[in-house]
């Protein structure tokens, strides 16, 4: 008996000494995780705020200095990042297992990702840099011409958008794929050094390397948009048709010769207005400015800071998209666009601020490293449910644009329009998820002939005849944002998800196709307090599953749009 409780008192004591090992391990590893993101943290926070501020300041300006600095600050910045000791002990922390804090493993997790796509050869990522600096450059600068006149991308959109000129038309549209030829060479050279990057880590190629560091299995997203070309080919194909029909009539020709400037914009990412309503006459007289700032008050967001540092109209030089930017993370948020009084430009209002209030109201007392939203999908979702918003005959009336009698004609025929905004804009990022991924898989493809390929599969539109052009290079996101595009058909589907609660659980309606947000200030405590707060500290649909009950599906979109 005294032996066995010998043996006992051996064992437990044996058990106590590695247990107080294996803490003491964790203790220290858990303090060398501290050191460490304290480290990146007080590298990386200048050189972010200098990078971010001159990036801003080439974009409203466009003059070669200012591009020069922006690429110069975006090279210290990529310095810190490549840093290979530093990198070293992140990786030592992060297969440590030792870690016993998940605020440590998702900053850790998040610097992992940050620093792995910069661990090549110095020279190789400066080529990266300099050579997408220089795309950009190129885009923003550019400017269509036909007839002896320059046109800006906001004057060719209107041309394409307003005329029923067939000759007018191809020819804006022809002059504005003119920089296609102009950057096609170099985003195919930047493909290939991004894919040597990718492969120099161990990945296929750098559309696998983006998605997998973005917490994206590309299996589970080639599946999702295999489910979604299922779900809206049918219900596209015979939107399609009637659109067709009607735009042969508007153009006075046969649906046959129907072609891809007679849908009314570039890329016919956006549905054609072939609904009996002008969104725009209820909006050219109206300011964008105080629209938006009233809205966001009205739901207990305030963006009148935002506003204030922001640039809202076209400029010589200037950028002629749009974009919300946190300069320092600690609430220095600015929006570019380029206001013209129209339903476009009131949705990208709506859209790019509410990247704005997201970035805003994350909580300061999360680290910096995760004060950012949980995931780019998931900021874009709540761009889009507001961006919604201007065809929404409620919303309109609410806000004091239109009365009682055009709210019911703006919800019969606005939302007529959105769904066959969401139709369209779904197939279109089927093109553009599986050109991207086609891409970086054999650059030396003959891009041209993908390009087509995908959209009359797609969009179901026909290319012009004999035309071997490289039209894929005239979007510009393929060259700046790579392997981005998806995350806004996810945020579609995640904004339809945030709708069906808000709707349910809020308003307690059904009204899922017209709600109206105006006033509520649940509304905002509810993105406030479950999505915007977090910032990253949770995985995306972990914070997903907590503010709406599911993890992200596509049942509530289809609900809203397809069925």
């Amino acid at each position: 008996m005294k032996n066995i409780r010998l043996s006992v008192l051996i064992l437990i004591s044996g058990l106590f000494i590695q247990c107080s090992t294996e803490t003491k391990k964790e203790t220290n590893m858990n303090a060398e995780a501290d050191s460490v993101i304290q480290a990146f943290e007080n590298k990386i926070k200048p050189l972010y705020k200098e990078m971010a501020l001159a990036y801003w300041n080439a974009s409203i300006t466009g003059k070669d200095e200012d591009y020069q600095k922006s690429l110069e600050a975006e090279l210290k910045y990529n310095q810190v990042l490549a840093d290979k000791e530093l990198f070293s002990k992140v990786q030592q922390i992060r297969t440590s297992g030792k870690l016993n804090d998940t605020l440590r493993i998702r900053q850790i997790e998040a610097i992992y990702s940050y620093m792995l796509p910069k661990q090549v050869d110095s020279n190789l990522s400066k080529q990266i840099t300099e050579l997408q600096n220089q795309i950009e450059k190129k885009f923003s600068t550019f400017r269509a011409s036909f007839d002896g006149k320059k046109y800006t991308d906001n004057e060719i959109e209107e041309i394409l958008r307003t005329s029923t000129d067939n000759k007018k038309l191809e020819k804006a549209w022809v002059a504005v794929k003119e920089i296609g030829p102009v950057v096609a060479e170099d985003i195919k050279k930047l493909a290939k050094l991004r894919n040597q990057v990718a492969q120099s880590q161990g990945y296929k190629n750098y559309h696998e390397m983006k998605l997998l560091l973005d917490e994206q299995d590309p299996k589970v997203i080639e599946q999702l948009f295999d489910e979604l070309d299922q779900l809206t080919r049918d219900a596209f194909a015979t939107l399609k048709s009637e659109m067709d029909e009607k735009l042969a009539q508007r153009y006075k020709i046969k649906k046959e010769d129907l072609m891809p400037w007679h849908y009314q914009n570039r890329f016919f990412q956006e549905a054609p207005a072939i609904y009996n309503i002008d969104l725009d006459s209820y909006y050219k007289n109206q300011n964008l400015e105080k629209l938006t700032i009233d809205f966001f008050a009205s739901i207990g967001m305030d963006v009148t800071d935002i506003i204030q540092r922001s640039d809202l109209y076209e400029k010589e030089g200037k950028n002629q998209h749009a974009y919300c930017t946190d300069i320092d993370n600690e609430g220095d948020i600015r929006i570019l666009c380029n206001i013209r009084p129209n339903n476009q430009w009131m949705g990208t209002m709506l859209h790019e601020f509410g990247h704005g209030v997201y970035d805003k109201y994350i909580d300061m007392s999360v680290p910096y490293i995760l004060r950012e939203p949980a995931h780019t999908f998931t900021t874009e979702a709540i761009a889009m449910i507001f961006g919604r918003l201007s065809t929404n005959g409620e919303w309109m009336k609410a806000m004091g644009i239109i009365n009682e009698e055009e709210a019911k004609k703006v919800n019969e025929e606005g939302f007529k329009m959105l769904r066959l905004e969401q139709l369209v804009f779904s197939r279109w990022s089927q093109v553009m998820y599986r050109f991207e991924k086609a891409l970086y898989e054999n650059p030396d493809q003959d891009l041209n002939k993908l390009w087509w390929d995908l959209v009359e599969k797609y969009q179901m539109m026909k290319r012009p005849k004999d035309r071997n052009m490289p039209d894929w290079a005239t979007k510009i996101h393929i060259a700046t944002s790579p392997c981005y595009y998806h995350n806004y058909l996810l945020g579609e589907l995640l904004a339809s998800q945030f709708n069906a609660y808000i709707v349910t659980h809020i308003l307690k309606s059904n009204n899922f196709k017209t709600p109206n947000y105006v006033g509520n200030k649940e509304i905002g405590k509810f993105f406030i307090e479950k999505v915007f707060k977090p910032g990253r500290t949770y995985y995306w649909n972990d914070m997903i599953q907590k503010a709406t009950g599911e993890k992200l599906t596509a049942k509530f979109y289809a609900e809203q749009f397809v069925k």
